[in-house]
This record gives C-alpha cells, structure tokens and sequence, in this order.
C-alpha cells in the first residue's frame, strides 16, 4: 500500500481539488489504539483497493491537523476513521470496525 503522509494543512487544499478528478481517501490512524492497528492491517492486505489516492493522518503526531480535517468535511472526530472525499465534499465517513474494504469499493463506485 503506498499512502501519502498528510503532515500540512496545504495538502488538504490540493487533495480537495484532486477530488474533482480522482476519489481522495484519508485514513485517520491512531498509533495507541488496537482497532486502528486492526483497520490498518485490513488496508495493507487488501488484494485490491478501489482506485483513488490514499492518504494516511496519524493523529496523535497531527492533532491538529486531524482536528482541521474533521472542521473541514464537517465530520465528528473518530480512530480510526476512514472519509472519502469527492467533488471537495466528503461523501462517506465511517469509523473502528464499520470501515470495510467492500464499503470502500462500494462508495468510491458511486458518483
């Protein structure tokens, strides 16, 4: 799996506009927590992930950037938590064990 790291408050402009043309997914991981480590195992497994670009947030090492994320897409701050982000929307949010690759694959299909 080849996440891109979201360490900059810029990349988030610039993975809003990317949106419009390819589905961007953030994964929100936190390093203390079981069930994201569960939920990351699920993603470096996968055979195969619907296409889109893959960001990944560890949110202990950038809190406030996950904070800034969750403001941004008007979600409620979760870990793990998993959002995909479409036409600078966020159309899908899920968290701890909701987030399934089928789910993914599904909503990224969708238009």
């Amino acid at each position: 799996m080849d996440w891109i790291s979201l360490t900059a408050t810029d990349q988030i402009d610039q993975l809003v506009e990317k949106s419009k043309t390819v589905p961007q997914v953030i994964f929100k991981h936190s390093t203390r927590c079981g069930t994201s480590a569960m939920v990351l195992s699920r993603f470096e497994r996968a055979q195969e992930l619907p296409g889109a670009d893959y960001y990944f947030l560890d949110l202990i090492r950038f809190r406030q950037l996950s904070n800034l994320v969750s403001d941004r897409f008007q979600v409620p701050h979760e870990s793990p938590q998993l959002l995909l982000i479409k036409n600078g929307a966020c159309v899908y949010d899920e968290s701890h064990m909701g987030i399934t690759i089928d789910e993914l694959t599904e909503q990224t299909a969708q238009s």
